[in-house]
């Protein structure tokens, strides 16, 4: 497992510290994220993979007992409801290694939180040109 002291510059790297199972879920995901979001940029930040597009996107991380799936507040707050089956708090939720990851509900999320991203630019974009 992961160490303080294997601090990955990559998510590959990232990634290959974790035993086979767990490496499986963490591709699982982010293979989903890559799909839902083609033009994201994938990195390391807060040590674990992030991916970001026009904002920041989600995080994972890899853990014994589940996976951890950081997709910002406001979008475990639209989905409430579906991922109150699972532990979650304002800013995350926790997918039990022992059962099949719920990639249709990553991909929801992802789509929603790229759909925040570009109105929150827009936005952004309508106030500089006044």
């Amino acid at each position: 497992m992961k160490t303080k002291n294997d601090q990955a510059s990559t998510v590959d790297m990232y990634i290959s510290n974790f035993p086979k199972d767990i490496q499986l879920r963490l591709e699982q995901i982010r293979a989903t994220i890559m799909k839902a979001a083609p033009k994201a940029e994938e990195g390391i930040s807060y040590q674990m993979p992030a991916y970001k597009y026009k904002g920041p996107l989600a995080y994972f991380a890899g853990y014994k007992n589940h996976i951890g799936f950081y997709p910002m507040p406001d979008v475990l707050k639209e989905f409430k409801k579906e991922i109150s089956v699972y532990k979650n708090a304002k800013g995350s939720v926790q997918f039990p290694n022992d059962e099949k990851l719920p990639l249709s509900l990553v991909t929801k999320m992802i789509k929603f939180r790229m759909k925040l991203n570009e109105a929150d630019q827009k936005l952004k974009a309508t106030k500089k040109s006044k």
